[in-house]
C-alpha cells in the first residue's frame, strides 16, 4: 500500500488578489508557509499576566489542601510525645514549606527543561506524591467537617473534630499517592479495540492502526521512559500509527528529542501526527519541523490518501482547537468521494461536529481519561468528566465512531489513578 502526498501541501496558497487590483492567471501566487496565524486569544496563551493569575489560583489551592496535613503532622508529633505548642508549630512550618516548595514546581512545568536525574526523581517525584496526598485529604477532610458536628449531635457527644481523622487520611493518601506518582505511572498496557467503519472497502478488512498520544515527554516524562511506547507500537508491526498530540510537556527544550522518539515509529503505510494544545505552549513550528525531517507525516488540516490493490482510505487532521489553528473544511476538502475516512483531532470536543461531516473514524486524545478515576469504573467515573462530554473509550455517533485515548503521559500532578497509560491498537473492519 502507498500513501500519496498530502492533499493539501504544508503550504498554503495566498488566495486574496494583490494590492493594486485583482490577479490575473498568468501572476503566479506566492506561497505563505504554514498556517495562519492563532487567533489572538490564543496568542495571549502563555503571556505572564495570565499564567500568574493560574499560579496564584493553584497556590492558594495547594494552601488550602496542606490545612488537613499540617493539623494530622501537628497531631503525629503530638503522639509521639512533642509539646502540643512545638507540635503545632514544626506542622506549620512543614505546612509553609511544602506551599512554597510547589512554586518552584510551578514554574519548572511552565517552562519544561532537562534536569538531572537524581534531583528529579529524588526530591521532585516524592514532593508530588506529598502534594497528590494533601488533595487525597481535601475532600474527606471537608465531608468529615461538615458531617462530624452532626453525627456528634446525635450521638449526644462533645462537638469537635478528630486530629486523628487527618492525620490518618493523609497517611492513606502517601500510599494510595505513591503507588499513583510511580508504579500506574510507569506501567503501560496494550488495549485492543476492534471498529466497525462504515463504507470501508472490503479489502481492507483488518486493517490495524496504533493509536498513540498525549506522551507529553518532558522531565518528569523523560524520553528514556517513552522509548518504550515506541519499542511496544513497533512490535505491532501495524498498517499505520496515528499521533494524537500533546508530544511535549511545555517549552521547547525537549522538541530535538520529541522528534526521535517519533521519527522511530515504523508502520507499513506511514506514521501521522496531529498537533495538540500543549504542543503550542512554546514555539510549536521547529517542532514540526524536526518530526517532518525523520519521515513521519505531521498533518495540519491536510489529508493524504492510502491505497492497497485498489482500495483506499483517507487519513487527514485538524490542527489543535485550542489555539484556533484547527480547519475541518479544509482537512476534508480534497477528501474523494466515497472513500472511508479516518481523522486525527487532538481534542474530542468536537466528534459532533466532524460526526455531521460523514467522517467514519475520529482519533483524540487530550483528556488522559482523567488521570484519576475510579478503578474498573474509569469509563463513567473519572476527573475529565467534569470538563468533556467525550472523555475515554468508544463513542458513537450516527455512522462515526470516535476512540478518545487514554494517554501515556501526564499534565499537572504526575500521577495516575485507575486510569492506564495505554498503547492502542485499533483494527477496523468493513460494515
Amino acid at each position: 500500500m502507498s500513501a500519496s502526498p498530502p492533499s493539501s501541501s504544508p503550504a498554503l496558497v495566498d488566495e486574496s488578489p494583490p494590492p493594486g487590483g485583482a490577479a490575473t492567471p498568468s501572476e503566479p501566487r506566492q506561497r505563505l508557509s504554514s498556517v495562519p496565524p492563532p487567533h489572538a486569544a490564543a496568542k495571549a496563551i502563555g503571556k505572564r499576566p495570565r499564567m500568574s493569575r493560574f499560579r496564584r489560583i493553584l497556590l492558594g489551592i495547594t494552601a488550602l489542601c496542606h490545612l488537613p496535613f499540617v493539623v494530622g503532622l501537628a497531631e503525629l508529633a503530638r503522639r509521639l510525645g512533642a509539646p502540643s505548642l512545638a507540635a503545632w508549630l514544626s506542622a506549620t512550618l512543614a505546612g509553609a514549606l511544602g506551599v512554597y516548595l510547589f512554586l518552584g514546581r510551578a514554574e519548572k512545568i511552565a517552562d519544561d527543561a532537562p534536569r538531572p536525574f537524581l534531583p528529579t526523581f529524588f526530591f521532585d517525584v516524592p514532593y508530588y506524591v506529598h502534594w497528590s496526598a494533601c488533595v487525597f485529604c481535601l475532600v474527606p477532610s471537608l465531608v468529615y467537617l461538615v458531617g462530624e458536628p452532626v453525627v456528634d449531635a446525635i450521638r449526644g457527644a462533645p462537638i469537635g473534630p478528630e486530629p486523628g481523622f487527618f492525620m490518618w487520611t493523609y497517611a492513606l493518601g502517601l500510599v494510595v499517592c505513591f503507588y499513583g506518582v510511580t508504579f500506574r505511572r510507569w506501567f503501560f498496557v496494550t488495549r485492543r479495540v476492534e471498529i466497525r467503519v462504515p463504507g470501508l472497502d472490503a479489502r481492507l478488512d483488518g486493517y490495524r492502526i496504533v493509536h498513540l498520544s498525549d506522551l507529553h515527554i518532558g522531565a518528569l516524562t523523560p524520553p528514556w521512559w517513552g522509548k518504550r511506547w515506541i519499542e511496544r507500537a513497533n512490535r505491532e508491526r501495524a498498517d499505520a500509527i496515528a499521533v494524537t498530540g500533546d508530544l511535549v510537556t511545555s517549552g521547547v527544550a525537549f522538541h530535538q528529542a520529541i522528534a526521535e522518539l517519533v521519527g522511530g515509529l515504523r508502520a507499513r503505510d506511514g506514521v501521522f501526527c496531529a498537533m495538540g494544545n500543549h504542543d503550542y505552549f512554546g514555539e510549536g513550528e521547529p517542532l514540526i519541523t524536526f518530526i517532518r525531517a525523520r519521515g513521519p507525516k505531521v498533518l495540519r488540516n491536510e489529508g493524504v490518501l492510502v491505497e492497497r490493490d485498489g482500495a483506499r482510505l483517507y487519513i487527514a487532521a485538524i490542527d489543535d482547537t485550542w489555539t484556533r489553528r484547527a480547519n475541518l473544511d479544509q482537512a476534508l476538502s480534497e477528501r474523494p468521494a466515497g472513500v472511508a475516512t479516518v481523522l486525527l483531532a487532538h481534542d474530542p470536543g468536537r466528534c459532533s461536529q466532524i460526526a455531521k461531516r460523514g467522517v467514519q473514524l475520529v482519533l483524540s486524545g487530550h483528556t488522559h481519561g482523567g488521570q484519576i478515576a475510579v478503578p474498573f469504573l474509569a469509563r463513567w467515573i473519572n476527573a475529565s468528566k467534569l470538563a468533556h462530554h467525550f472523555h475515554l473509550g468508544v463513542y458513537e455517533e450516527g455512522d462515526s465512531t470516535l476512540y478518545v485515548h487514554p494517554g501515556l503521559g501526564t499534565t499537572g500532578p504526575p500521577i495516575r489513578l485507575g486510569v492506564a497509560p495505554a498503547v492502542v491498537v485499533l483494527t477496523l473492519r468493513a460494515a
